[in-house]
């Protein structure tokens, strides 16, 4: 049997990958003696690799009796480089450079660079870098391409950059390498406009580049030039390839233009996994929970296996649409594929369940999750917040803390707003020493949330104090310290602040204008808060919603001005029979005794919810003010008739580091007798009226 005949062989048995076959032309090789013919031993190292015998391949090459030709170490090491076997690369290298008879070429470097970016080692890749300049390697296009892109691979873009600058003739890769950079690095806009270069010196991009660019467009959310780069290449003549098709579909459906990445993708032949994941995540930004779940089920008919960020996107729509059925069939298909969830899912399940109101299978997917993994415990505060439930948001904060979970930034701005909703300023203070301790003092959305604790919790100096120290103050931390001086009867410190507002960068916007008509309704400021109201629409250009109306109304209605207060609704299309509005305006009749408006006004609130039984209390009371007693009892037997009460008042009490939450006539409490016990001793002494002895 001859050379070429064997060759033939071998390269067959390297198509098919018949590892087995390839073994008994290598012991024929060995028997005839021709286990140093250099060409049968490229041969057999690329059916061994083909294989994935690496072990067989270096053995071959051990085998010769001396291996000079320098295109045998290149083939191995490029080998090694293509199956990611970087170290393995390097120590053939070295032997390489130990070899007294054979030196480095051209075709050497390559695979050695990007063994070297593959490792993220950039001290070899240097010491490589400077070996190549002292030799003149580096004239040669294809090496300082693989420079680049070793520095590349290793994070070092300055280097890759200063590389790039420093190139006498440049290649496509080169070019790819210095646009990839600018990518990776946060720079989109500096990537497309070195692509504006390359296309202007004459160089054609390739499936690298243009998946790099339309990258790009999706990043800044550049429809209009994503759109551009998509004809231009088609005007071309340029075959899309799945790579390109993905980054399009990605593109297009992050700019919001979804039917445009439905339409690449349907004309996609070979959809990878990436272009499935790209269009459920655009339909998932949307909300789409129904689109999300076609695609996915469509996606396992097609013989794709959804990846985790299939799912978890899936999920994110479900949750985005309070879609609880989808997420049901979501978490059927988890559990019947034993999908081992990772955090963004087991976190979108909680989300999705509280989002859609079912609290106890958030709780029961929360057990399941490892107790140290902060994101799980941030997304149950979160949840609790969401759905109102401020007490187990501030219990299961502390749960977090006993077992040993280390809070970060997102667990203090979702645990602070429940200790502002609660006016639990002991437990905000606490959580205030826990950030001091988390050294997280410079953290702006952090300590805006602490701001806003402490101006709701009525501790209006100390929110000042935050936002004295703040490192940069944003509309929110104005707008919460105006909010916090205004409710708390500081009006003139709310208005001088906005002042010192107006004089910084920031601009006030609707909510700014609400705190600033809030603090005037606290001090009775009639005039100012009409001031501040036509401010708002002349010189801001906002247009007012039904809270500033509510403002100025209720500012009004305390100064007795109902008729003006009245006028200004019925003046107002828009806002002339809405509900909200008409309690404002009903509660200020109330309060000066303006029968006549206070009887239309709630007749025309019942007529709009009869169910609602604080219109019929509110009616009651002030017939009752008057001593319109048949008035009273009419209203009162209407209210029995509907089977309506009034909603059950609720308060609660910091007690060391707890707040215990109680109801009018609650016999929940495990104390409640104690309680109505030592209600009932307080309510005899009152009667008698004297002090309880001490």
């Amino acid at each position: 049997m001859n050379t070429t005949r064997i060759l033939t062989l071998l390269r067959t048995c390297t198509g098919s990958k018949s590892l087995k076959e390839g073994k008994i032309i290598h012991q024929k090789v060995v028997t005839l003696g021709l286990q140093n013919n250099i060409a049968l031993c490229k041969s057999l190292i690329n059916l061994y690799f083909s294989c994935q015998n690496y072990d067989y391949a270096m053995l071959v090459f051990k085998t010769i009796d001396n291996p000079l030709d320098l295109s045998l170490w290149n083939g191995l090491m490029a080998s090694y480089t293509r199956n990611y076997m970087y170290i393995n690369a390097l120590e053939l290298f070295d032997m390489l450079l130990q070899n007294p008879y054979l030196k480095p070429d051209s075709y050497t470097y390559p695979s050695v660079l990007k063994a070297c970016g593959g490792l993220g080692s950039v001290g070899i890749g240097k010491m490589i870098h400077t070996h190549l300049i002292k030799t003149g390697f580096l004239l040669d296009v294809v090496i300082a391409s693989s420079t680049a892109g070793m520095y590349a691979k290793c994070n070092s873009f300055e280097c890759a950059v200063k590389m790039f600058d420093e190139m006498s003739e440049r290649d496509v890769a080169s070019w790819n390498t210095v646009i990839s950079c600018y990518y990776q690095d946060g720079q989109a806009e500096k990537a497309l406009e070195l692509f504006k270069t390359m296309r202007d010196s004459g160089f054609q991009p390739n499936s690298v580049t243009l998946t790099t660019v339309i990258s790009s467009c999706a990043r800044l959310m550049d429809l209009e030039r994503g759109k551009e780069i998509h004809k231009e290449f088609i005007k071309d003549g340029f075959v899309s390839d799945s790579y390109i098709s993905s980054a399009l579909v990605d593109m297009y459906g992050k700019c919001g233009c979804l039917e445009m990445a439905r339409e690449v993708f349907e004309q996609t032949v070979l959809k990878s996994v990436v272009a499935w994941n790209a269009l459920i995540a655009g339909y998932s930004s949307r909300g789409d929970s129904k689109s999300c779940v076609e695609l996915f089920w469509r996606m396992n008919e097609e013989g794709i296996k959804p990846t985790l960020t299939t799912i978890s996107s899936v999920l994110m729509s479900c949750s985005r649409s309070g879609q609880l059925k989808h997420g049901k069939v979501m978490h059927g298909y988890i559990i019947r594929n034993k999908t081992q969830g990772d955090v963004f899912i087991n976190s979108s399940l909680i989300d999705l369940y509280f989002k859609c109101g079912r609290v106890s299978s958030a709780e029961n997917v929360f057990e399941k999750m490892s107790k140290t993994d902060v994101v799980y415990w941030n997304v149950m505060i979160s949840g609790y917040v969401t759905v109102g439930d401020y007490f187990k948001a501030i219990a299961i904060y502390s749960d977090m803390k006993e077992v040993g979970a280390k809070p970060d930034a997102v667990t203090f701005t979702s645990v602070l707003p429940a200790c502002s909703q609660l006016a639990a300023l002991e437990k905000g203070k606490e959580i205030h020493n826990h950030i001091i301790e988390s050294k997280l003092e410079t953290n702006e959305i952090v300590m805006g949330a602490l701001l806003d604790m402490y101006a709701k919790c009525g501790a209006v100096d100390e929110a000042f104090k935050v936002f004295y120290e703040l490192p940069e103050r944003d509309l929110v931390s104005w707008t919460s310290m105006i909010t916090g001086y205004g409710s708390h009867g500081r009006a003139l410190e709310a208005l001088k602040l906005f002042g010192e507002m107006q004089q910084s960068n920031a601009r006030p916007d609707s909510i700014t204008f609400l705190a600033l008509l809030s603090a005037c309704g606290h001090a009775g400021w009639v005039d100012e808060g009409g001031y501040y109201f036509n401010q708002m629409i002349s010189e801001y250009n906002i247009k007012p919603r039904n809270e500033h109306y509510s403002c100025l109304i209720d500012l009004l209605g305390r100064a007795g001005r109902l008729q003006e207060a009245y006028g200004i609704l019925q003046s107002t299309p828009e806002i002339r029979e809405d509900a909200g509005l008409l309690s404002t305006l009903f509660s200020a009749c109330r309060l000066h005794r303006d029968i006549e408006m206070g009887e239309k006004i709630g007749k025309l609130l019942i007529e709009k919810d009869p169910d609602d039984s604080s219109t019929y209390i509110v009616l009651s009371n002030m017939y009752a003010s008057v001593k319109k007693w048949d008035e009273v009892r009419k209203i009162r037997l209407k209210m029995k008739e509907l089977g309506l009460r009034k909603n059950p008042g609720c308060s609660w009490i910091e007690i060391g580091d707890r707040i215990q939450p109680f109801f009018a006539e609650d016999n929940l409490h495990p104390q409640a007798d104690m309680v109505y016990e030592c209600l009932a001793i307080l309510a005899g002494h009152m009667e008698k009226d004297e002090l309880l002895p001490s």
